[in-house]
């Protein structure tokens, strides 16, 4: 039988709280734990009555107690609360009028396993407003949804297969110092520490 998975469970008011823990301990498929014994790769479970600025801190407060991947369950459940959600990282959404324990364990299992979830009926609506976001605002800045630009993905690749910065320059017909001064947007723009953190960054999210 496979490892229970790690689930620590927020709401924003005690009632659905303990209804969303008394719920979820009995599945064997799941394990629930409080705030002091969440793990590295935990699933946050966050009940919410919609997605606002409450929520928001809800999330980051459950973040930072080490649940990377949350799934939140909402009364009300609209464009702007899905497109806000997916802005902040939200791994799943569902409505609380769907959420049986059932459908609960279901996409958290898939949570965990790295895929995405969101009702179908909106799912739509998003791809339309990040195809909105591509057409209007990332692609006259030269970029992608990675937030990359062109020069920094090929940049990167090179970087990636070993090649100097000289070597890239001449590949790529650039000035050493338009290399350098590329690497050096794309670390202060992700937070990174140098040109492998770059790299691994930019592999793991799927950018190269």
């Amino acid at each position: 039988m496979a490892e229970p998975i790690c689930v620590y469970i927020k709401a924003s008011d005690p009632l659905s709280e303990t209804g969303l823990v008394a719920s979820m301990r009995n599945r064997p498929e799941l394990r629930v734990v409080e705030e002091r014994q969440v793990e590295q790769g935990a699933v946050g479970l966050l009940a919410v009555d919609r997605v606002d600025a409450a929520a928001l801190q809800l999330l980051g407060s459950m973040r930072a107690s080490r649940a990377e991947r949350v799934v939140i369950v909402a009364s009300n459940l609209d464009e702007e609360g899905v497109i806000a959600a997916a802005e902040a990282g939200v791994a799943g959404l569902l409505r609380r009028v769907e959420a049986t324990p059932d459908r609960l364990v279901q996409v958290i299992t898939s949570v965990c396993r790295g895929a995405g979830v969101v009702p179908p009926d909106l799912l739509g609506r998003l791809l339309k407003q990040v195809a909105s976001l591509q057409h209007h605002v990332l692609t006259p800045r030269g970029m992608g949804l990675s937030g990359l630009t062109s020069r920094e993905t090929d940049v990167l690749r090179l970087v990636a297969t070993g090649h100097g910065t000289q070597e890239i320059a001449q590949k790529l017909a650039y000035s050493e110092r338009t290399v350098k001064n590329t690497l050096h947007d794309v670390t202060s723009r992700f937070h990174l520490r140098n040109r492998s953190h770059a790299v691994a960054y930019a592999i793991r999210e799927g950018f190269i």
